[in-house]
């Protein structure tokens, strides 16, 4: 049924929740936050020209590389490559996830959750090409700006100059951690290519499939530390309607190996670079891989106490989808009575509601907020190291200047 009489803004706001609830609705709803929480306060905050290419080469190449990486190198490319000698059965069973599979013991499992690691193992390219941008952003800066060291980066000090030793130290270890990472990349694409050919017919390799695919299920005989580790470090795709995607423990991995780029990089170019970095990244990389799903879940508790929105949230605080407002709609029209549209349209203002709160606020509070405040401790901590290093060195001087007359007094 098609519902002609709303406004603009509900039409927009609801094609948005209904890109994100797609088979796809992960990559584009982390996008979009990842965009909104990391680029544009940073962009906002800016505080050289170094600074802001920096952080638009980073955020928009990571962003793209991490949300929509996996699905098209596991989905357009490894998973032709890898399951072309499967039958057509097992070949549409590469998408159902590990942890089904496992549940079933089934004997075809031998062929297909080898393939499955083996797709899974090779998309550790995009974890690991993660970790290089950090370290081709500081060549990039190196390159255009001539600048290696975060104070100058930063515009902490006025008074820029430019320091030769430490920018050639920034970019041999730049070059060196891109060419470890790439010796990775290469041994993790072996290693899938490996587990493909011979999987099927080596207990070691299956075994091996298995921890990769659902660590969960290996590790834990607790039905919820399975489910637990599962979700978040588990480097298998989530199901796309038949289709591989992103999952939260693909998630999960880009984020902790990109992290330790992001510690590496700024390590290299100061003390400063990396305490920004200290208190920033924990709490990005927190939000971004379920800080938001745990800040939904905590309003629509406080919603239904507040009893509001009880007729499309359970008790299970789980939400229905954009299509499926129109049969709930009928369904309360019939046992209530009233005007359909009416009642349609409250649904949808509801729905658009439990989305956008936490998602303002992650923006407004994780974005902007972690923006400012970080930028505003690196400059204190900076103003106040400089202070104490001045008092110091009038400390020093203050005895070598009035010694003469100490000594003079002293004769009489």
């Amino acid at each position: 049924m098609k519902i002609d009489n709303i406004n603009l803004g509900l039409k927009v706001a609801s094609k948005i929740i209904s890109v994100q609830e797609g088979g796809s609705g992960l990559s584009h709803m982390r996008f979009v936050q990842d965009t909104g929480t990391g680029l544009l306060p940073k962009a906002i905050f800016a505080r050289s020209k170094a600074d802001l290419l920096e952080n638009s080469f980073l955020e928009l190449s990571e962003s793209a590389l991490v949300y929509y990486g996996p699905a098209i190198l596991g989905q357009g490319i490894f998973r032709k490559m890898y399951s072309k000698n499967l039958s057509n059965t097992l070949k549409s069973q590469i998408s159902v996830p590990a942890v089904e599979l496992m549940k079933k013991n089934l004997p075809e499992n031998r062929k297909i959750l080898p393939v499955k690691a083996a797709i899974a193992l090779s998309c550790m390219l995009i974890p690991l090409v993660e970790f290089s941008l950090n370290y081709f952003k500081n060549l990039l800066t190196l390159k255009i700006f001539k600048q290696g060291d975060f104070t100058d980066i930063a515009n902490l000090d006025k008074n820029k100059s430019i320091n030769t030793k430490k920018n050639l130290k920034v970019e041999q270890n730049a070059k060196k951690n891109i060419f470890a990472a790439s010796i990775l990349a290469v041994g993790c694409v072996a290693l899938s290519g490996l587990l493909a050919r011979y999987g099927k017919t080596s207990k070691i390799l299956q075994h091996f499939s298995e921890f990769i695919l659902a660590p969960g299920t290996k590790l834990f005989k607790n039905t919820k530390k399975q489910d637990f580790v599962n979700k978040y470090f588990s480097i298998d795709f989530a199901n796309n309607n038949g289709k591989l995607a992103l999952s939260k423990g693909q998630l999960t991995s880009c984020v902790l190996v990109g992290g330790l780029g992001y510690f590496g990089s700024a390590k290299d170019r100061g003390k400063q670079n990396f305490l920004e970095v200290l208190y920033r990244m924990p709490l990005v990389g927190f939000y971004i891989i379920c800080g938001n799903e745990l800040l939904e879940k905590a309003f629509k508790k406080m919603l239904l106490n507040f009893g509001k929105c009880t007729e499309i949230i359970d008790k299970n605080l789980d939400v229905p989808k954009i299509k499926d407002l129109i049969e709930i709609a009928k369904k309360i029209q019939t046992k209530k009575g009233g005007n359909f549209e009416e009642i349609y349209k409250k649904l949808l203002k509801q729905k658009i509601f439990i989305s956008a709160v936490p998602f303002l606020f992650g923006i407004g509070v994780m974005g902007f907020f972690v923006a400012a405040s970080s930028r505003f401790f690196t400059q204190y901590r900076y103003d106040k190291e400089k202070e104490l290093k001045n008092i110091d060195n009038q400390n020093l001087v203050l005895p070598q200047v009035f010694s003469p007359f100490l000594h003079f007094r002293g004769k009489y």
